[in-house]
């Protein structure tokens, strides 16, 4: 996921109280204007907290337009939004979180137990949430894997549950699995293994994720490619292997391997469309947003497979009352279609695949999800061509990418000592 060095602006609009008019004249306009007349509440603004990726300004307005309920973005890095959760939970209507951060949150209590029968599409929610499964295979569970934390024991828990229940910690927005990014045309020869982030051959024209819980699982996927450890579970480290992992980093750091560890989305799109870096860790709408620029870039698969991540809405637990009501509202209508269609088109997997497909021309769902050749032009939300007829998604199909997990985005035990460790290789 994504990250934001500044916050969204204020920008409450909603309907101010009015006093009405006093009378059955008063009362008959409003009646006359198929207003009802509950209306005379404050319009209700739900304070979304979460990273600036997910956080798209079509979504918002949409959904203002379709329900009148609006959407104030609280954008934030994927540090704080966990931050936040823990001690202000107060301070937003409606999470947008990873399901790692949630081994750090549950346990506060400051989360409310989502109640699936609530959620009109809960049964179409993809089973590699819920089951761990894609087209009936398991995929690689090592780190978070969502079907790990995405059940609770009651709508007040502070534990997961080990089995399915009728109330989620979050339900599923996007997803993705992640590889490198590579410039092929500044690289010029196939890219098939994770091993090349250290290849000297690219010295000083590669990059890192520089978000500690994420990037080091990147950097796990290069020493096992390497063949220099193997590691039981890559999302759960002991001190010896994270001693390992930072200390493979730091000596190609030192070596002049990297020339930049990125934080921001945009950082990441920057260094790779201006041609400083031809290959990083990189997410998928980042590689999307080079292409917009007319620029090769490709989200490259490799035969140790991909690190997975996925986050999903939560709701704070001392919600309540109409904003409650709201936020229902909002993950029911984001699950509804319109939005996974819209996330589907830039690079992003929806929860309920179903609605989304509904909502998008055939030659689309036959690029994005069937890995099939682009039968006219691809573009993106926005209208820009992503890929020329005739492409292929970087890939292929949906159950060959997301098939292919090797692992998930992790908070390890280790986390305090592996943060500790991580910024020692910021440093050196």
């Amino acid at each position: 996921m994504s990250d934001s060095i500044k916050d969204t602006p204020d920008t409450l609009t909603g309907l101010s109280r009015r006093s009405l008019l006093q009378g059955t004249a008063g009362m008959a306009g409003i009646l006359a204007s198929g207003i009802s007349p509950a209306i005379g509440q404050e319009k209700i603004t739900l304070r979304y907290l979460g990273t600036a990726v997910n956080q798209d300004k079509a979504i918002g307005d949409k959904f203002e337009k379709d329900t009148g309920i609006k959407i104030q973005y609280v954008a934030v890095t994927t540090d704080d939004v966990t931050k936040r959760a823990v001690t202000a939970p107060n301070s937003f209507d409606l999470i947008d979180t990873e399901y790692f951060s949630l081994k750090k949150i549950v346990p506060t209590g400051n989360l409310k137990g989502i109640d699936v029968k609530k959620i009109k599409n809960a049964d179409k929610i993809t089973p590699l949430f819920t089951t761990g499964t894609v087209a009936g295979k398991a995929v690689g569970d090592q780190g978070t894997a969502p079907k790990k934390v995405i059940f609770l024991e009651g709508e007040k828990s502070k534990v997961f549950a080990k089995s399915p229940t009728q109330f989620m910690s979050l339900i599923p927005t996007v997803y993705n699995a992640d590889t490198l990014g590579i410039r092929p045309d500044l690289i010029k020869r196939p890219i098939n293994s994770w091993a090349e982030l250290l290849n000297p051959e690219f010295k000083g024209k590669t990059a890192i994720l520089n978000i500690p819980s994420i990037g080091i699982m990147d950097a796990a996927m290069v020493v096992e490619a390497m063949g220099l450890y193997k590691y039981p579970d890559k999302g759960n480290m002991s001190k010896a292997e994270i001693d390992l992992t930072i200390k493979t980093l730091i000596e190609a750091k030192k070596a002049g391997q990297f020339r930049a560890l990125w934080k921001d989305f945009n950082e990441s799109v920057n260094l790779m469309a201006s041609g400083e870096v031809v290959i990083q860790s990189m997410w998928s709408p980042a590689v999307t947003a080079v292409r917009t620029k007319g620029i090769a870039c490709n989200f490259q698969p490799l035969k140790e497979g991909y690190r997975a991540w996925a986050a999903g809405f939560g709701l704070p637990a001392t919600l309540s009352g109409r904003k409650l009501d709201g936020a229902y509202e909002f993950i029911n209508w984001f699950l509804d279609g319109w939005a996974g269609a819209y996330l589907n088109r830039q690079g992003y997997y929806s929860a309920v695949l179903d609605t989304a497909k509904s909502k998008m021309d055939a030659y689309e769902w036959a690029y994005w999800m069937e890995g099939k050749p682009a039968s006219q032009d691809i573009k993106s939300p926005n209208g820009d061509v992503l890929a020329k007829a005739g492409a292929v998604r970087d890939g292929g199909s949906y159950e060959a990418r997301m098939g292919g997990i090797a692992c998930w985005n992790a908070v390890m035990d280790e986390n305090e000592y592996m943060v500790r460790k991580w910024n020692e290789f910021v440093a050196a």
